[in-house]
């Protein structure tokens, strides 16, 4: 009944005996038919037919009396409220008579403290997110189980419509160079830019920008505006908020057609022409006096036209429409993609992840059932009602009808999760996102003649930094 059964028991358990399979079936050799001539009629003896053997499906598992040990970092608020209805729901009605426990671990740097505790000491959960890079590194220490036998399993895996409805971006995240399925997105948030259309209607813009140029254009226009009205205190301000963070710096890479990865995806490359595009289209967007920097996030400053862009993850939704309430603002804000030179859009989806940490072929099997429940369309739909993240799939959509009804805001930014892509989930990238956010603050500090040795020494820093992490 269950070929995974097998699959993990060879695969994941060092210890376990292997399963006695049935012999194949003898072929059978059929003794020559003897026909018997008549003048006008052949007669031949009926031939008798073997049937192969069926073979007997093995048993499922007995997964009663299972606990899966689900480690969070959603234990306050509605998320909270959202999550042990969940746990709660599948506990009382899964056929398997699983049982998940979750454990609040706090802040994501909190959660992946403890995992990597618990590395070291062999107390582990069965099942925790993290971010793609987090999931490569304890999968490279032999703590998380491969995903691929549960995937492609003919009665609980998923088919293969279920597994195209995932973003490429999302499920990619999830992988090693090699199409080794370590992760399993269980929603995403993306960075992307916000945007003032009221403003811009105002300053003579009826689009968003579509391309580089024309966001120059526009963040310019507004800059102009603040320095020439009668308000000395917006001086410097209008246009860009610039902060050049690597989840800033990855959303115009992408835009502008480039990767922060190597062909192969296993070695970085920085010094690249897309890469150097970037770094001179905000340089010049800067020294052109079109962006300012905050010392904060910049609600409020969005929420008061001190900003006609801002960059933001879709998580903090919430906060900017809290602003424009404080602020008294009933201007009309959405969010934009990231527009290339030619066109291209571009957002940054952070998919997290979720893995499953060996423990076994019946805990890992219960663990991949609970992950599949937690991520299927209407229960990832359900979970978003709670903690306004936005699905890593597309058949998630059709149950978001009334929430995006009530939250148009968070429809604008469901329309750009076609365009996400993601950033390396190899385990060095956390290293290497302080040096790209470094090697930026540096260039934009920089004159024009000195951007491709600093892009050079990035390179050779991504290099030092991924040598590093093996």
């Amino acid at each position: 009944m269950l070929a995974i059964g097998i699959l993990m028991l060879a695969a994941c358990s060092p210890a376990a005996t292997p399963t006695e399979t049935a012999p194949e079936a003898t072929e059978v050799m059929e003794e020559p038919t003897e026909v018997m001539e008549e003048p006008t009629e052949v007669m031949e003896e009926p031939t008798e037919v073997m049937e192969e053997p069926t073979a007997e499906p093995e048993p499922m598992m007995d997964l009663s009396g299972q606990e899966v040990v689900f480690w969070h970092v959603w234990g306050s608020g509605s998320a909270a409220e959202g999550m042990q209805a969940i746990i709660d729901d599948f506990n009382a009605n899964n056929e398997w008579g699983i049982t998940v426990v979750g454990v609040d671990q706090g802040r994501q740097g909190d959660l992946e403290t403890a995992v990597n505790g618990g590395i070291a000491t062999g107390d582990l959960p069965n099942i925790s997110p993290g971010f793609p890079n987090s999931i490569s590194t304890w999968y490279n220490t032999g703590a998380i189980a491969e995903l691929n036998d549960f995937i492609s399993d003919p009665v609980y895996g998923l088919t293969a419509d279920e597994l195209a409805a995932i973003y490429s971006a999302n499920l990619a995240s999830g992988q090693t160079p090699d199409g080794t399925q370590i992760g399993i997105p269980i929603h995403q948030s993306e960075n992307v830019l916000t945007y003032n259309y009221t403003w811009a209607q105002e300053l003579g813009f009826t689009e968003p920008p579509a391309t580089s140029a024309e966001f120059k254009e526009q963040a310019c226009a507004a800059a102009a505006f603040n320095n020439a009205d009668d308000n000395p205190d917006n001086d410097g301000t209008g246009g860009l908020v610039l902060f050049p963070g690597a989840s800033n710096i990855a959303s115009w890479l992408f835009a502008f057609g480039g990767s922060f990865l190597a062909e192969g995806g296993e070695s970085y490359t920085m010094n690249t022409s897309e890469m150097k595009e970037v770094a001179l289209f905000l340089k010049d967007l800067q020294d052109s006096g079109c962006t300012f920097a905050t010392d904060s996030f910049p609600n409020p400053e969005f929420a008061t036209r001190l900003a006609l862009f801002t960059t933001t993850s879709t998580a903090g939704i919430p906060f900017q429409l809290a602003a424009f309430e404080d602020a008294g603002n009933s201007d009309e804000w959405g969010l934009i993609a990231f527009p290339g030179p030619d066109g291209q859009l571009a957002v940054n989806a952070f998919g997290q992840m979720i893995g499953i940490f060996d423990q076994g072929p019946e805990a890992n099997l219960a663990a991949w059932l609970w992950l599949r429940h937690f991520t299927s369309p209407e229960v990832q739909a359900e979970w978003i009602t709670y903690s306004a993240y936005f699905p890593s799939q597309t058949t998630t959509d059709q149950f978001l009808g009334d929430y995006v009804s009530a939250n148009p805001i968070y429809a604008t930014g469901l329309e750009l999760s076609q365009y996400g892509q993601a950033e390396p989930n190899l385990a060095s990238w956390g290293a290497i996102r302080g040096a790209v956010q470094d090697a930026f603050f540096a260039i934009l500090d920089a004159p024009v003649e000195e951007v491709d040795q600093l892009l050079a020494d990035l390179d050779t820093t991504a290099a030092e930094l991924l040598k590093e992490s093996k």
